[in-house]
């Protein structure tokens, strides 16, 4: 598979890499993304592997460590391992699902744990998951520089951080890799993320290509309406009128696209989002084994101008962007 240097740290990556979120499902207190099986995680990573992904993206809120388990699980015995990227700062709460902390000490509690539900001596690249609360920033980072000089951590990165967040850090030390959302559908990274990150030479792993189903070809207007109320996508604005319309008619332009190249929506729209110089790959999280059939093509995907200019004209008002 293709693969592309991640900024300024040397690693190359494949330019897609292998989500885990929904692997945690079910194990959260108010989780609302389904039941996971676990057999089915584990063969799915090693299905990745097989096609030549050379990296998975995990969290230790993911389940509260539960895709981490599965993570190791599936890696037991190998070889040669993968690189695994993990991020922090999201910890249970007793009173709610989760709470926001990125202070030393939870840190590296936090590492502890990843590192022993890994079953690794390192992580290969740890990020603060979200920039919250915002006055503990330098704390957090610092301590992440810290863990990379005691050699717990090989790379250290950021996720969800706007540009003027990510500047704070560089005045702290380099930002080895950022995590943002980044989609047809989700282009705010356009605006001052992508072009700081560009201008320094950080490299991007992004996620929620697919805006979590909503550009895989499969979301129709009856699906969506049958969506159980649980479902954190029921109510969502990108699955709400008007803005659904305009995303199903973005699905009909990825359609024509798809169809032209003998590909499928999914891979045209993850396609669509590596075409951006600093991305180094987007991270796709199927369920299944199989579902991958629907993706890998994207890696080896070749965008032409004039397919980018029938996307561009789709675009619903919901990018934030102009037309």
């Amino acid at each position: 598979m293709q693969v592309r240097p991640l900024g300024r740290t040397g690693v190359e990556l494949t330019v897609l890499g292998m989500g885990t979120w929904a692997m945690g499902a079910g194990k959260r207190r108010t989780s609302n993304l389904g039941p996971a099986d676990d057999e089915e995680s584990v063969a799915t990573i090693r299905r990745a592997l097989d096609l030549g992904i050379n990296w998975i993206d995990t969290a230790a809120y993911y389940g509260f460590g539960h895709a981490e388990r599965i993570v190791a699980r599936a890696l037991r015995g190998m070889r040669e391992r993968p690189l695994v990227f993990t991020k922090c700062g999201l910890v249970p709460s007793e009173v709610g699902d989760f709470e926001n902390r990125i202070t030393a000490a939870s840190i590296r509690e936090e590492v502890d744990a990843s590192l022993s539900r890994l079953e690794t001596d390192v992580l290969d690249l740890l990020m603060i998951h979200w920039p919250i609360p915002d006055e503990d920033l330098e704390e957090g980072w610092s301590t992440l520089v810290d863990l990379k000089a005691e050699g717990k951590i090989r790379f250290t990165g950021v996720s969800n951080f706007s540009a003027a967040q990510m500047a704070r850090c560089e005045l702290i030390a380099p930002i080895d890799a950022i995590q943002p959302e980044y989609s047809l559908v989700e282009r705010t990274a356009e605006k001052e993320v992508f072009p700081y990150a560009e201008a320094i030479g950080i490299g991007a792993v992004t996620y929620s290509p697919l805006k979590h189903g909503l550009l895989s070809g499969r979301m129709t207007r009856e699906r969506v309406d049958a969506l159980p109320p649980a479902d954190w996508r029921h109510g969502h604005a990108e699955y709400t009128e008007p803005q659904l319309s305009e995303n199903l008619r973005l699905v009909d332009a990825l359609r024509v696209v798809a169809d032209r190249h003998g590909r499928t929506v999914s891979e045209v729209a993850i396609a669509w989002v590596l075409r951006r110089p600093c991305v180094s790959s987007a991270i796709v999280g199927p369920r299944r084994p199989a579902q991958f059939d629907d993706l890998v093509g994207a890696a080896e995907l070749q965008l032409l101008d004039d397919d980018l200019a029938a996307v561009e004209a789709d675009l619903g008002a919901s990018s934030g962007l102009p037309r």
